[in-house]
């Protein structure tokens, strides 16, 4: 108390507000309780908070709130100390945009404030604003836009219009009055992460995970992978950015700890490996178990497909040459298993050049690489016949077009082109299942295509990632496409889109009509 009153005596009470016990605002959680470093930078300085309804108004001016330089604040990167890289109790400043721990008197951000000048600090975990040395908090309008880049929030409302054309039609301005359209924003290359990045792209144009992350309020027992990529998705659709660009740094941070390396900024990797480790990964911490639609990772990806098996007998009477094939006199195995993307194969290659001695670049269409599932086609491996066919189609079908293949000595990609419709790849010949099942129809929404230099694969300094994406509903001349590669975000043509070497879709059944009621 006497701490407490020595620092009243000198303080001008004309200019502060009047000042109650603390006893919830920026308590240490806890699990922290004990930690020296949760503790690091706070004393009674900090126990202190405004009285309700008791403060008298203060001027901007008197607030340091003109001190503000929203061009410099960058919430983008991880939460650390700039100081102590502690992640405890980390306070940005909102004149530099440094990262300090606390706001205590032994604070680091209290030596801040007073070395430097700089006065007004934003608590990253609350939004709550900050006057520094002095300790008083301050509430004021012009501070919700800096509140709202930190943590945006969405309703049902906002959320609904997000894949219509709607969306389109508002578009948005950064502070350099530069406009964009919310999720349709360039993603920042770190150093080698844009294999990572149209993964994010594609799975965050999904509607039902994308909205359900945006509506997501993510506290306590949540993985940090979960609550960082909810972050991610919150930032890629803010209607309201102070620059027209994101970066995944802090999501693809947690991306290397939690895959214990194997997915990192500094070094490039396979989007379709990522893609599945991801959906594995988001459908455990969200709580998801075996079953159907325990999830939405689930409910939105998974689907069923049986596979037949039978072991391949050599017949002295065969004719050389002449392929294996199912035997209906012998035991078939079957088994059905679930799958979160259908991988397809391409057909390899041919080994001649043209008159100009270039490379043929064979072309086929999605229907004949497709037909791996239509139940007749047979693939012979490990002495073993197998044929597949769909069981169950989910409401977004992933397709993986296996473009890579690896041997002792090298890694080979296969250059063919597939054709392909944006609208209207039906699947039902390729699907077992009764008439009750949903509609086989499905729109493209989002395509990944891979660019190298001639002779590199996807693991190579030179090797280019970039995503397709549709915006909003579209449909005939006014369907609008965006390629995105990292930070460049450009309008497509579409009839551009299947020149690419494809590598991922993502492709939803499209919501049903609704039926037009006849008069009376």
């Amino acid at each position: 108390m006497a701490t407490r009153a020595k620092h009243a005596n000198t303080t001008d009470d004309s200019a502060r507000p009047s000042k109650r016990v603390r006893v919830e605002e920026d308590a240490v959680q806890p699990e922290h309780a004990e930690t020296p470093a949760a503790l690091a930078g706070e004393d009674s300085e900090e126990e202190e908070e405004e009285s309700a309804g008791q403060a008298e108004p203060l001027k901007a001016s008197d607030l340091y709130l003109d001190t503000i330089n929203r061009a410099v604040l960058d919430f983008d990167f991880e939460k650390v100390c700039s100081v102590s890289s502690s992640n405890i109790n980390i306070y940005g400043c909102l004149v530099c945009g440094k990262y300090f721990q606390g706001r205590g008197r032994n604070s680091y951000a209290f030596a801040h404030a007073i070395h430097d000048d700089h006065h007004v600090f934003i608590n990253l975990e609350t939004t709550k604003v900050y006057v520094l040395p002095d300790g008083y908090p301050v509430s004021d309008p012009s501070l919700e836009d800096i509140s709202f880049v930190l943590s945006p929030t969405f309703t049902p409302a906002s959320t609904s219009t997000l894949s219509t054309p709607i969306h389109l039609q508002k578009p948005s301005y950064d502070l350099s009055n530069k406009s964009y359209v919310p999720g349709y924003i360039g993603l920042n290359n770190i150093k080698r992460n844009d294999y990572l990045n149209v993964v994010i792209h594609s799975l965050l144009h999904v509607a039902p995970l994308r909205d359900h992350l945006l509506l997501s309020n993510y506290r306590g027992k949540q993985s940090e992978l979960l609550r960082r990529f909810a972050g991610l998705a919150k930032k890629l659709w803010n209607p309201r950015l102070f620059k027209s660009q994101v970066s995944p740094h802090e999501f693809l941070q947690e991306v290397n700890r939690a895959s214990t390396g194997k997915f990192s900024l500094e070094k490039q990797g396979d989007p379709v490996e990522f893609l599945g480790w991801l959906l594995n990964r988001l459908h455990k911490d969200m709580g998801g178990t075996k079953k159907k639609n325990s999830s939405v990772i689930f409910s939105t990806f998974q689907g069923e497909v049986r596979m037949e098996t039978q072991q391949v007998l050599v017949r002295p009477d065969s004719e050389t040459g002449e392929r294996p094939r199912f035997d209906i006199d012998r035991e078939l195995k079957s088994t059905v298993s679930p799958f979160l993307f259908l991988a397809v194969d391409l057909p390899p290659p041919p080994l001649f050049q043209d008159s100009v001695e270039k490379n043929i670049i064979p072309q086929v269409s999605i229907q004949s690489v497709l037909a791996k599932y239509d139940g007749q086609k047979t693939q012979e491996s490990v002495g073993q016949l197998r044929r597949f066919k769909c069981q169950r189609l989910p409401p977004y079908i992933i397709l993986h077009f296996k473009r890579f293949t690896k041997n002792q000595f090298v890694e080979e990609k296969n250059p063919t082109v597939v054709n392909f419709p944006l609208r209207g790849l039906d699947f039902r010949e390729y699907l077992d299942a009764p008439a009750s099942h949903p509609p086989t129809v499905y729109d493209l929404i989002a395509n990944v295509t891979h660019e190298s230099a001639a002779g590199t694969t996807h693991d190579k300094e030179s090797t280019v990632w970039k995503v397709h994406l549709r915006a909003g509903a579209g449909g005939g001349e006014n369907e609008r496409w965006f390629q995105i590669q990292d930070l460049i975000v450009e309008e497509i043509r579409k009839e551009m889109i299947v020149l690419g070497e494809t590598i991922l879709q993502v492709r939803p059944r499209p919501p049903r009509a609704a039926p037009v009621r006849s008069r009376p």
